[in-house]
């Protein structure tokens, strides 16, 4: 039987629409604590009336700057801080991780392994991830997929204290290379459903500002939370990491335990497989929805790898060593939490061209970084590749929210966060690239063809341009 029932859990009415050309933008807002004033979705848990962003016309200043507009939603807070111990532990197991099975085999080849473990399943099972949050409650998916990652790191850590880990057990390894492969299971699972569930946590016109609040906080634990793994390795040695891991990870499914539930649909009536066929006409039908994911997707491949090839440019280009390549990678941090900031202080307005724009500085970013010998020209560029990168991913991330009806955002986002796995197939590529024609050209080609499709797309797709 082909049915199919929508049931909201919170009383909200179901969201409007007005089209918009050939595609439909739904004026959605966010499904916990708000109200509807004349067709506007306005905060009701908000101080100071946030919520009402468009038209109002308080003047522009500093004191009314909407950069945290978004963390005066209770709801909100909670969330944040739970993405901030979920990325935290995250961040931190990267580096852990990676050092603890180089330090155990010597192999770069195993590295690879276990980075293709993890990436592999996060790419085909988001698609599974999208309909399960378009199925059931978002919160449900966070609180069972943060438990499992804490239960992930806490076996590594007894593993570790109970020697089954060691330097005198090499075919000890499997346990990690498993572990990264499980934890890509659960991240397939759960990040649909967490990037999905902030348009029902806040208003239309603030999800532009909780997306890049929330790249802001990652973007800053990607800088702080690999140098306090570092740490305490040096003191105290990997398993405390691992336990400090589960305790971030309890703490993230604390905070979306206390969360309140949020609008929901659920689809009955037919099976998984048939609910991605049906997110993927969705998508091919609703042209907005199909440039943006094209677009993003390509311009992923053509721009990740360099972060995977940054210790090449330290070691072998500007001849700064391994603590160079990790002050490449803060400068890179600090210009992704310059333009997330920014991001987060503009309106909902051009933020297709502005898309464009970012994708356009990165491209350049990168071409200038791939060919410099200079290290005080490639900090300059890092700087600004860390700016374009942030600006791509938040905006092309809000755009997606908005323009997606809420029964489907779920299997959008699903599509969207596949960009994880195409970066690891774009690191294989560029490594490819580079045995032929060197690290640089392998880079900086990249990057030219980046800058080449973008310019494409600002002179053949005025849709883009036009996107609010």
């Amino acid at each position: 039987m082909d049915t199919k029932t929508t049931e909201r859990t919170d009383g909200v009415p179901e969201p409007q629409e007005h089209p918009t050309g050939d595609g439909v933008r739904p004026l959605r807002q966010g499904t916990v604590g708000t109200e509807v004033i004349n067709g506007t979705a306005a905060g009701m848990g908000m101080e100071g009336g946030m919520g009402m962003g468009r038209g109002g016309g308080a003047p522009i200043s500093l004191k009314n700057l909407r950069t945290f507009t978004s963390l005066k939603n209770p709801v909100f807070r909670l969330f944040y801080g739970s993405m901030l111990g979920q990325m935290g532990a995250m961040n931190m197991q990267m580096i852990a991780r990676s050092f603890l099975i180089y330090k155990l085999t010597g192999s770069a080849a195993i590295l690879g392994v276990m980075s293709l473990a993890n990436a592999l399943p996060m790419m085909f099972l988001s698609l599974y991830g999208g309909v399960m949050a378009d199925r059931v409650q978002k919160k449900y998916i966070l609180i069972v997929g943060q438990a499992g990652s804490a239960l992930t790191s806490v076996m590594i850590a007894v593993a570790l204290t109970m020697g089954y880990l060691a330097d005198d057990k090499p075919s000890s390894i499997w346990i990690l290379v498993v572990s990264s492969l499980l934890q890509g299971v659960i991240q397939g699972f759960m990040m649909p459903a967490r990037q999905a569930i902030i348009s029902e946590i806040v208003s239309q016109d603030q999800v532009m500002n909780a997306v890049a609040l929330n790249n802001l906080g990652m973007n800053v634990l990607r800088i702080m939370a690999p140098a306090f793994a570092g740490i305490l390795i040096d003191l105290w040695g990997y398993q405390v990491v691992f336990y400090f891991m589960t305790f971030l990870y309890l703490l993230a499914t604390t905070l979306v335990i206390v969360m309140p539930l949020t609008g929901t649909t659920s689809i009955r009536g037919r099976g998984a497989f048939a609910e991605m066929k049906a997110g993927f006409a969705y998508i091919r039908r609703n042209p907005n929805l199909l440039l943006i994911l094209l677009f993003t997707q390509i311009a992923v491949l053509f721009s990740m790898p360099y972060m995977n090839m940054l210790p090449v440019f330290a070691v072998d280009i500007l001849k700064v060593g391994a603590k160079g390549g990790g002050v490449l990678m803060m400068f890179s941090g600090i210009g992704a939490i310059v333009g997330s900031l920014t991001l987060a202080s503009l309106p909902d307005k051009k933020r297709g061209s502005m898309l464009l724009f970012s994708s356009l500085i990165l491209g350049l970013a990168l071409i200038g970084f791939s060919f410099s010998h200079s290290w005080g020209l490639s900090v300059a560029m890092i700087i600004l590749v860390g700016l374009g990168q942030t600006g791509r991913m938040t905006l092309s991330n809000a755009l997606l929210q908005t323009y997606t009806e809420e029964q489907y955002i779920g299997r959008v986002m699903s599509v969207y966060m596949m960009e994880f796995g195409l970066t690891s197939l774009s690191v294989v590529l560029a490594g490819f690239l580079a045995e032929g024609i060197g690290i640089q050209w392998a880079i900086g080609g990249l990057a030219i063809a980046l800058v080449g499709f973008t310019l494409l797309v600002i002179a053949f797709s005025p849709r883009m341009r036009k996107l609010d």
